[in-house]
């Protein structure tokens, strides 16, 4: 064992108790460290989930650090801290015991011969051991602990404000949810909408899998417009936060301020329900709309930093150059192979 390290033992999250115990309690725990996502990671993507912490067996566990091994013949073996999760922070009870508990991760994973480990948590601390920072996105969220009137005070008059007032002119439809029906709504436009961003959609199995692992922590919101469906969001709730996930619209449509009107909706919701937070999720950093839409909820925005440590192993297929490429053939499919090209294309991404 490496100076600086400390005995690390492996827990399958999925099966030990202690886990979602640890994760109930510990107050920077996220929707992602849930075993309710990493269920949904193994199912949609045959990840294998697992947490390193230097709490012995059949002890309470005072640490831990999430993990998904990704086994890939385009992009690689690597260990990821965790895919698809927009943020994952290593579990400790004491700041002082990152470092080691790092080092001993690295010291784990050094004869697995992965590409990289990388680590997304939301603080960026002091020392992340050998870990560098390798790509950063901006991070917002809205406290929901103010009253209501104040939250709808501090939206943006024009882009925010004037759009729901619209829609609530409008006397839109609104279904919210878990229903096949509702996610077949859903799908629909997040399809639209990923091939107008130039993006492959998620399979239509992960948000099912999302359904069935989640159950009422999980909600579709659709709204529609003389029986066709303009806008559709979906939530995640951990604790005292509620996490908007994925949005979609029918760009047609986007003057009735649907969308809008889901997120206004679930604050009111969240609000009511003793939510604290509204995690907005994070944004690519020369994504300077989606950056702009989510500043005009009066969030706060902060900086993500994504880390990683080289292992063994060589070069492989990035995902960067898989999304370069999947974007100049995306205009030309038709939704058939587009959606079948997400349900190959994102086992390899992570």
């Amino acid at each position: 064992m490496s100076e600086g390290s400390i005995a690390v033992h492996r827990v399958d999250p999925l099966k030990d108790a202690r886990w979602d115990e640890f994760v109930r309690r510990h107050p920077h725990s996220s929707v992602f460290h849930s075993s309710a996502w990493l269920r949904a990671l193994q199912r949609s993507y045959l990840y294998e989930p697992f947490v390193l912490t230097a709490s012995a067996p059949g002890e309470d566990l005072d640490n831990g650090i999430a993990f998904c091994r990704i086994e890939s013949f385009v992009t690689g073996r690597r260990a990821i801290s965790l895919p698809f999760s927009d943020h994952c922070e290593p579990l400790v009870s004491a700041q002082e015991m990152l470092e080691p508990l790092l080092n001993s991760v690295t010291a784990y994973f050094r004869s697995e011969n992965l590409r990289y480990i990388e680590m997304r948590p939301l603080t960026s601390p002091q020392s992340m051991a050998c870990f560098r920072g390798f790509r950063q996105f901006w991070w917002h969220t809205v406290d929901l602990r103010r009253d209501p009137a104040d939250i709808f005070r501090a939206l943006h008059k024009d882009c925010v404000q004037r759009k729901i007032r619209r829609a609530e002119r409008e006397s839109l439809l609104e279904e919210s949810g878990r229903s096949e029906h509702l996610l077949a709504k859903f799908y629909d436009l997040l399809v639209l909408t990923r091939r107008r961003h130039g993006l492959v959609p998620q399979p239509i199995t992960w948000f099912r899998h999302l359904i069935g692992c989640f159950g009422d922590a999980l909600t579709i919101r659709v709204v529609s417009k003389g029986g066709r469906p303009v806008a559709a969001i979906l939530t995640l709730r951990h604790k005292s936060v509620i996490v908007y996930k994925y949005g979609c619209s029918d760009p047609s449509c986007y003057q009735l301020g649907g969308v809008q009107y889901l997120l206004w909706r679930t604050i009111q919701d969240a609000h009511h329900q003793g939510i604290r937070e509204l995690d907005l999720g994070r944004t690519d950093y020369d994504d300077s709309g989606l950056a702009q839409f989510k500043d005009r909820w009066g969030s706060t925005r902060s900086t993500l930093t994504y880390w990683r440590t080289s292992t063994q192993g060589g070069a492989a297929t990035s995902r960067s150059s898989i999304v370069r490429t999947a974007r100049v053939l995306l205009p030309h499919m038709p939704d058939t192979v587009l959606t079948a090209l997400g349900r190959i294309l994102y086992r390899h991404i992570g």
